[in-house]
């Protein structure tokens, strides 16, 4: 699904990744992890196009498509999906009207209006959200879990292949993390074209959505790969072992 090769990435004049080489097949879970301010968010950011970050070297492909060559809206349609760690607000533009546009941007027909609803009603029970959810200005006013609850959200709504989760579980209380996670491990067990890659630095959210893969980043290169054992080792000696 993703093949990336030889990636270095430069922002604000300096290099952070450094020759970063990676595979993701269908239906695999791949945990990258890693002390802060190492290049773990440079990487997801790379991938969906993020104009602040220049890649030097190296090719990235996604279903055997370039895809440096696309821009963020193409990835996206493509099937690609970013849940970012700092969600932005969008003033003016509801729940509602992003939902629908952006199902209708990726679909040939349009939701009908009762469909969406439906559809919308059903991931808000999911998750928890507020009756007002709908009507309001995406991530306006939302407290730091619910705007990570609104990315969950959109990815049960915009069905994406690959999901990128950028720090998911930060700022979510346990109960959070929890509704979260068996929310996302229920969507992998329900679907055949669907990988995650998951940035983070500790295990809360691996609990739930358990890694097939688990990486470890140091000034920008992959030191080390493993199975969730090696997540479940960093859990309790740290990353110094």
């Amino acid at each position: 699904m993703l093949t990336i090769k030889n990636l270095k990435v430069k922002t604000d004049g300096k290099e952070i990744l450094n020759n970063i080489s990676l595979n993701i097949n269908n239906k695999e879970i791949h945990a990258v992890m890693g002390k802060n301010g190492i290049g773990k968010s440079t990487l997801a950011n790379t991938l969906m196009g993020d104009p602040r970050y220049e890649i030097l070297n190296g090719s990235i492909y996604f279903n055997n498509e370039d895809l440096i060559k696309m821009t963020v809206d193409e990835r996206a349609r493509k099937g690609m999906f970013l849940a970012m760690q700092y969600p932005n607000e969008l003033d003016g533009i509801s729940n509602l009207d992003f939902i629908k546009n952006a199902i209708n941007s990726r679909n040939k027909e349009k939701i009908n209006t009762i469909e969406l609803y439906k559809l919308i009603e059903n991931t808000k029970d999911k998750l928890n959200l507020k009756d007002d959810y709908i009507k309001r200005d995406v991530n306006v006013g939302f407290s730091g879990g619910e705007k990570k609850k609104n990315e969950i959200a959109q990815i049960l709504m915009f069905k994406p292949k690959l999901i990128i989760l950028d720090e998911i579980d930060s700022g979510l209380d346990v109960d959070a993390v929890k509704t979260v996670g068996k929310t996302l491990k229920e969507y992998y067990e329900n679907n055949d074209e669907i990988s995650f890659l998951i940035i983070t630095h500790h295990t809360n959210i691996l609990k739930y959505l358990k890694p097939t893969h688990v990486h470890v980043i140091d000034n920008g290169r992959i030191t080390q790969s493993g199975d969730n054992s090696l997540a479940e080792k960093i859990e309790k000696e740290g990353y110094k072992s």
